[in-house]
Order: structure tokens, then sequence, then C-alpha cells
């Protein structure tokens, strides 16, 4: 991968597919910096304190839909409600195991959530995304 972001962000209750995703973005050098949060309400404390501890704004966040006490749709609301300064230019690639048609065309239907991609993250996801939205070309 010739280019990379400088943040992006795993928003995961499964600490192995964290492990598995964290590997495939290092591996790639897709990003200076990978920030991983187990649960919903993590990376919408993240999100809200970023700024006042000097931490960077995720340029990309992976999100899986199925975690406990706030799920992917739930996190999305409220991600929704923060201020545009905190939500910067992110963009939000619903990563899961659903292949539910329902969960497809819920993911269409917002206007926040980018891309819905099945898991695991591969080499060639992650280098399609960053080509989609951040014009970023992939290595030879």
């Amino acid at each position: 991968m010739n280019g990379k972001v400088n943040c992006i962000m795993l928003i995961d209750d499964n600490e192995n597919d964290n492990f598995f995703h964290e590997r495939v973005i290092k591996k790639n050098d897709a990003a200076n910096r990978i920030i991983i949060k187990e649960s919903g309400e993590r990376a919408l404390d993240y999100l809200k304190n970023q700024k006042q501890y000097g931490e960077p704004n995720p340029d990309i966040i992976f999100l899986d839909i199925n975690m406990p006490r706030m799920n992917g749709w739930e996190f999305l609301d409220e991600y929704n409600k923060l201020d545009s300064e905190l939500k910067g230019k992110m963009v939000v690639v619903m990563l899961t195991t659903s292949a539910r048609e329902e969960d497809k065309n819920q993911a269409k239907a917002l206007n926040i959530l980018t891309d819905f991609k099945s898991k695991p993250l591969t080499k060639e996801m992650l280098e399609e995304v960053l080509v989609k939205y951040h014009e970023k070309q992939p290595s030879k």
C-alpha cells in the first residue's frame, strides 16, 4: 500500500477479530495509529473526549453490528448525535459476520454509514476502502 491514513478505529467486542484486523492493518501499513474499542460506549467516550486528551480523530471506523449492551446500530444512532467537529471526515464501515439482507438494507439507508463489508477484514477490502474513500492507491 502506497498511502495510509493517520488513524483507524476498530469497534468490536471480539478480541480475536480485533487482533486479526489490527494485524491486517499493520501488515499493510495502512495507518499511523490503530485504536481498538471493545464496545460502542467506549468508542463514543473516546470520540467525545479525544480533543481534550490530544488524541487523533479516526479517519476510518470499522464497526461490528452484534455487540452486547450497545450494538452497531445503537452506536450509529449516538454517533449521529455527535457534534460535526467530533465526527470530522470519518468513514464508517460496518464490518460484520451478518449476511442478513435487512442489515444490508438498513446500512444503505443510513447517511453516516459509508460501506458494509463481511468479516474478516482482508488486504483487498482494506485497499478498496482506502482507494474509494481516501484516494489511496494500492500497491501493485
